[in-house]
């Protein structure tokens, strides 16, 4: 009698796997300002970590009165998926032991990755991009600078239509491989103009072909019964949904990157 044919386990996407999987608490990360948690997620004998932030943790937020940050962070990365970047690490929203909240798959950084830096200098140097001038101590200022990196301007795009009001230097992850993440995208969507980014490099510069094209695939899928569309819609206010299709249209109209309004700061704060 031959043996039974073994059946190799099932292979689950990131996104089932934040799903469906048994999510378990390991500890609590600190530095955020809102409850987020340590995490392993484990389903069919895969394993991965992850950052789980219920909702019952969420400080009220004044000028973001809508909805749930674990709702923003989830429709941002639906955005980031819609562009084929992938600049947005896996992204659900589930329930978990505190109740439900927003599933993010755990990245590694590569601290070696220099994406910023400040500078003694007046003018960035090749390869480099402007954000604007720091004090650093002792009545010196210096020049702070982001690479002049495409997956950084994948990301300034993906923030623009996305509304992102913080977009600070430790939400941003390069990895070993190559990639490029961006976190941390609660303070999104606003109906009205919140930008506020390190990466303003390429503030007034013609946006790229490749970026032109995904703009028009995203007010595509943005129309009203559009597969983007219905996806955000049970995450974000109507109002907010119309907004975004505007910053889309916006972009297209003008084929530039955006730059500071001038109405308020362009920089968050902290910027890293």
């Amino acid at each position: 009698m031959s043996a039974p044919e073994r059946i190799p386990p099932r292979s689950v996407t990131a996104a089932e796997l934040l799903t469906q999987g048994e999510l378990k608490v390991r500890g609590r990360i600190r530095e955020a300002s809102n409850a987020a948690l340590f995490c392993t997620v484990a389903i069919d004998g895969q394993e991965a970590s992850c950052v789980y932030k219920p909702i019952a943790g969420e400080r009220p937020l004044w000028d973001f009165p809508d909805g749930t940050l674990a709702e923003r962070e989830v429709a941002a990365y639906e955005v980031s998926e819609a562009t084929g970047w992938g600049l947005v690490p896996a992204t659900v929203l589930r329930d978990g032991p505190y109740g439900e909240g927003m599933c993010q798959l755990w990245i590694e950084a590569a601290p070696e990755a220099e994406l910023l830096a400040l500078v003694d200098r007046e003018e960035p140097g090749p390869g480099w991009k402007a954000i604007g001038f720091a004090e650093v101590g002792e009545g010196r200022t210096a020049l702070l600078v982001h690479a002049d990196d495409e997956r950084l301007r994948r990301l300034s795009v993906l923030d623009a239509v996305i509304n992102n009001a913080d977009r600070k230097g430790g939400h941003l992850l390069p990895t070993a491989d190559g990639q490029l993440y961006g976190i941390d995208h609660g303070v999104t969507f606003n109906a009205e103009n919140k930008l506020r980014t390190l990466l303003w490099g390429w503030a007034g510069e013609p946006l790229t072909p490749e970026a032109v094209g995904v703009l028009k695939d995203i007010e595509d899928a943005l129309a009203d019964g559009g597969p983007l569309a219905a996806r955000l819609s049970g995450l974000i206010t109507a109002t907010e949904l119309a907004a975004t299709r505007a910053r889309v249209g916006a972009l297209l109209t003008s084929g530039t990157h955006p730059e500071p309004s001038g109405e308020w700061p362009a920089i968050p704060w902290p910027p890293v």
